[in-house]
């Protein structure tokens, strides 16, 4: 998990990018600010120090941290001596079998092993396979001495605008609007969109014919219908690829833009449209899909209900501040009036805490206190 991202001076990183990155990797941020080498280590959420008015020119490495090996702690948050080297650090993107343990990140048991190998054997040396990837973990190693930094593996990272990054997720920069099984808390939602930041409930400018044949499907004949509910996300592109395979586009349904209205803001989204399909005299037509009531072994799940409402529990403060300034409103995700996790899928074994005092549920992406 995690991610490195190297800016270089005068290049800017959206606060959005920064925020998405923190959103994904809440257990630490570490900066290297590459006019001064100096080190910094902040919690995750303390993302804006990036692109505040002070440093939003400065070129940097930050890295976020998502915790696999090692505890969650700020010791814990990249970079890492590279043992008796001491003006050497490494920051990792990625997991390597058989370094750490349950308090030593696999990243600092493998810039302790770097301390004890000559400089120039390190690119070969840190071809290590990512054990969560189909390819190696990216590196990137900085010199406080000769104030310079050498990035490894340079061919698995993302350049965007003039940034690079270890990896794109955090790179959300495709809008979809869905009106199906990938609206939020339905049953694809879960397999592919709880990672994406969720824009908010819109419904379509034009009016358009929402057909329910088994599965749901819309046809592109504008001024019919209805103004059709949906739900915008922002995803990344490997995301946008996975949804484009599991739509059949453009075979089965073909994505088109549309305008779809947010809060009373435009929002110009990708929609999924079956053209396979003609107008039938018998078609009704509706405003919003809701996915039916289901049986499974024994114990139902409502799938009916959109968004989830809180459980009575004793109440906790939310860390809101974490998620300010979305494109539109939060309403909806739970930010704003949400006390309490009640996600059916999410439990105590599912959080994380950050060594701050802050706590994470990786299920669902809430932020608790």
């Amino acid at each position: 998990m995690c991610v490195i991202i190297v800016k270089q001076k005068n290049k800017p990183l959206s606060r959005e990018v920064a925020k998405t990155s923190a959103r994904k990797n809440p257990h630490g941020l570490g900066i290297v600010w590459l006019d001064t080498f100096e080190l910094t280590r902040h919690e995750s959420k303390e993302y804006g120090v990036l692109t505040s008015d002070e440093n939003k020119n400065r070129p940097f490495i930050a890295h976020f941290r998502y915790a696999t090996v090692g505890k969650i702690s700020k010791e814990n948050t990249h970079p890492f001596v590279c043992g008796p080297m001491t003006d050497e650090l490494l920051m990792m993107n990625g997991t390597v079998a058989g370094y750490g343990n349950k308090n030593m990140t696999d990243s600092q048991a493998l810039a302790n092993e770097l301390g004890g190998i000559q400089r120039q054997k390190w690119a070969e040396h840190l071809k290590v396979k990512d054990v969560n990837a189909p390819n190696y973990c990216r590196f990137v190693s900085i010199n406080t001495r000769t104030r310079s930094f050498q990035i490894y593996n340079r061919e698995l990272f993302t350049y965007h605008d003039g940034v690079w990054f270890s990896k794109a997720n955090v790179l959300e920069t495709n809008v979809i609007a869905v009106y199906g099984t990938l609206k939020k808390g339905y049953s694809n939602y879960h397999h592919y969109l709880t990672g994406s930041k969720y824009v908010g409930g819109g419904t379509t400018k034009n009016k358009y014919p929402l057909v329910k044949d088994g599965l749901p499907y819309v046809i592109n004949k504008p001024g019919i219908g209805h103004n059709i509910e949906v739900d915008v996300f922002k995803v990344a592109d490997q995301t946008f690829k996975d949804i484009d395979s599991l739509e059949g586009h453009p075979i089965w349904y073909k994505r088109e833009q549309i305008t779809v209205m947010v809060k009373g803001k435009e929002v110009v989204c990708w929609l999924y449209f079956n053209p396979t399909v003609e107008l039938k005299p018998h078609h009704k037509f509706l405003k919003t899909y809701t996915q039916e009531y289901r049986p499974y072994k024994g114990y139902s799940f409502d799938y009916t209900k959109t968004y989830r409402t809180p459980v009575t529990k004793p109440a906790v403060t939310r860390i809101a501040d974490l998620f300010d300034d979305c494109n539109a409103d939060d309403t909806g995700t739970g930010f704003n009036a949400l006390k309490e996790c009640n996600d059916s899928k999410c439990n105590t074994n599912n959080f994380a805490f950050d060594g701050w005092g802050n706590y994470y549920c990786e299920t669902c992406g809430e932020w608790y206190k």
